[in-house]
């Protein structure tokens, strides 16, 4: 399987983490987003969105990160990440979604304003747009921090792919300055699993700088 990914985005960052997590070798292809790779005609071909990431499998492209870790952990036999209890599968389809229509989108301005911008050398950051994502963030981040008290994932016990859905928007916090500081089980549950060997080596991919 090749996944085109652009090294630092999430998105990539996430489905790299569960190929690992399952046990899949992946033959990553970066994808020079500053320098319009993902406009050529070749990728347009796999993904007509522009968009990374991007997975291909034996002539099959796959696009959209959620998709893809879910066929990957579809793949994975004995390390599964789906749960087989249909609640919990549901639960587990629900906090991805949420994570997609919420809290990326309120991590992101973050992101991109205060981390994107200097790396892309596009300007400052713009003060007022991140003071107007803060209650969005702040209200996103309050639901998964009591979602979290006193469970070790999203789920409870079960480790599934909405971990890695949502904790791959904390890879670059610090970096971009998420008002972090009141949200203890979040901080807990994320220095858990980015702490473990396959988002560990996921992380690594990351170009230096």
């Amino acid at each position: 399987m090749q996944l085109y990914v652009f090294p630092p985005s999430p998105n990539s960052l996430c489905c790299q983490a569960v190929a690992n997590r399952c046990g899949i070798e992946l033959e990553v292809i970066p994808v020079d987003l500053p320098g319009g790779g993902h406009m050529q005609p070749e990728f347009v071909k796999l993904n007509p969105n522009h968009k990374i990431p991007t997975l291909v499998d034996d002539g099959f492209s796959l696009w959209e990160s959620s998709a893809i870790m879910l066929y990957l952990a579809q793949q994975a036999g004995d390390a599964n990440l789906i749960p087989e209890d249909a609640k919990l599968r549901v639960q587990m389809a629900q906090w991805m979604f949420w994570k997609t229509a919420h809290f990326g989108p309120a991590c992101g301005v973050y992101t991109f304003e205060n981390l994107v911008k200097p790396m892309m050398g596009i300007g400052e950051p713009d003060a007022a747009k991140i003071e107007n994502a803060a209650e969005d963030f702040h209200r996103f981040f309050t639901v998964l921090n009591d979602q979290l008290a006193g469970k070790q994932y999203v789920l409870g016990s079960t480790e599934s792919i909405a971990d890695y859905s949502i904790v791959t928007w904390l890879v670059h916090a610090e970096a971009a300055s998420f008002p972090m500081q009141d949200y203890e089980e979040i901080k807990r549950w994320a220095a858990e699993m980015l702490a473990t060997d396959h988002w560990k080596a996921a992380l690594a991919t990351i170009p230096a700088g």
